[in-house]
């Protein structure tokens, strides 16, 4: 397994609830590919450097994580068809192991 990092933003406007379904099903997806989390990292709020769909504002989050690479494709395809996930961005760490 290969570790990764993955950074988005997700709309501020959401409510709690719908912002931890979200996160919810982003950690799921990552651990029925038989990934492992290493660490959630939430930033919060941050101003955008330019509106991203009319927002200014994003709420940010960034994910630690070992995975097979196989399995990025079915976390990228979930993270685009997720609405509420405006951005995002999934690196190869070669400092890790």
């Amino acid at each position: 397994m290969k570790a990764y990092e993955l950074l988005f933003f997700i709309n501020p406007t959401l409510s709690e609830e719908e912002r931890e379904a979200t996160l919810k099903r982003i950690d799921t997806t990552i651990t029925s590919q038989s990934g492992v989390i290493d660490n959630v990292d939430e930033w919060g709020k941050k101003r955008l450097a330019f509106e991203v769909d009319k927002l200014t504002d994003g709420d940010y989050v960034l994910i630690d994580f070992h995975s097979d690479p196989s399995s990025i494709a079915e976390i990228d395809r979930v993270l685009r068809i997720t609405d509420a996930v405006k951005r995002f961005m999934i690196v190869s760490r070669t400092d890790r192991n």
